[in-house]
């Protein structure tokens, strides 16, 4: 009799345990999330979405923020559209150069390699380099020069139709790094959390262009060298094939997050703010590691 009190006990427990693992709700989450979000002097913008179950959170997720480098995700998926569409071969080679027009007037402006985080091209300049090299460099060390190459070869015009067929209507792609008249105009390269959402939800799936194109552009997204934020705090068997963009005031990133028991899901972290970029790099990674934890207790 007081043995099965005792086993009774004890599923009683386990089964106590159990509930409380799964006790944490979407709300919940959100909730969490908007907390960390709770800083002076900035504006953020959030979307996650689990790719299995499709349970989604979307904090200011039609705000629109400056894309920084954000926007060579979208480049980069034009490339393969055009390669895929036979306009050119991806082993192709592009002189080197770094002379570029302004998408206002077609004046000629220069990059300035101290503002790139990719310096091997510019020692290099009058060489051949093939667009897959170039869009690799674009992607994981996020070289402008590279990404002023290829933008160029492919067309900004070009980059936003391909976003409007894939359904990010709000995403902005009008121009290369530093045209600094453009700059002046107004005329920056923008984006939203959601129009971000839609890419990579597509990629995950493998929708984009075709299998084959999809899984190639996400193998260069896992290879990305800036992991401050959503990769961060993450166990080291997790692989995230993201994009990041910095530039003063801005701190993005977004991307696709695959779980080692085969799961994925979306997040994008969009960020505006004053001050010193490490009041949001911290909380943006711990969103991330509230996100991985609430996926890890389903």
């Amino acid at each position: 009799m007081y043995k099965w009190k005792g086993i009774l006990f004890s599923l009683l427990i386990l089964f106590t345990m159990a509930c409380k693992k799964h006790t944490k709700s979407l709300a919940d989450l959100k909730d969490q999330i908007q907390k960390k979000l709770a800083i002076d002097s900035t504006s953020f913008g959030v979307a996650f979405k689990n790719l299995v179950t499709r349970e989604t959170i979307l904090i200011n997720e039609k705000i629109s923020f400056h894309a920084a480098s954000t926007m060579k995700t979208p480049v980069l998926i034009e490339l393969y559209r055009q390669a895929a569409a036979a306009s050119f071969s991806l082993n192709d080679s592009l002189t080197i150069k770094n002379e570029f027009s302004s998408i206002v007037d077609g004046s000629l402006y220069s990059l300035d390699s101290t503002d790139d985080s990719e310096l091997e091209l510019y020692k290099n300049l009058g060489k051949k380099a093939t667009i897959a090299d170039l869009a690799y460099k674009m992607i994981i060390l996020s070289s402008n020069l590279a990404t002023n190459m290829l933008i160029e070869k492919v067309s900004a015009d070009s980059v936003m139709k391909t976003m409007k067929r894939l359904g990010a209507n709000d995403m902005k792609v009008l121009r290369g790094v530093e045209d600094t008249k453009a700059f002046e105009k107004g005329l920056n390269n923008s984006t939203t959390a959601f129009d971000n959402l839609i890419i990579f939800e597509q990629l995950a799936n493998e929708k984009v262009i075709s299998i084959t194109a999809s899984q190639q552009m996400i193998k260069i997204l896992l290879d990305q060298k800036f992991n401050e934020i959503i990769p961060a705090l993450l166990p080291a068997n997790v692989k995230v094939a993201h994009k990041t963009g910095s530039i003063t005031g801005i701190q993005h990133d977004g991307g696709i997050v695959f779980l080692p028991d085969g799961r994925k899901y979306v997040l994008v972290l969009l960020s505006r703010f004053k001050g010193d970029e490490k009041k949001v790099i911290q909380p943006l990674a711990e969103i991330s590691k509230l996100v991985y934890d609430f996926m890890m207790e389903k």
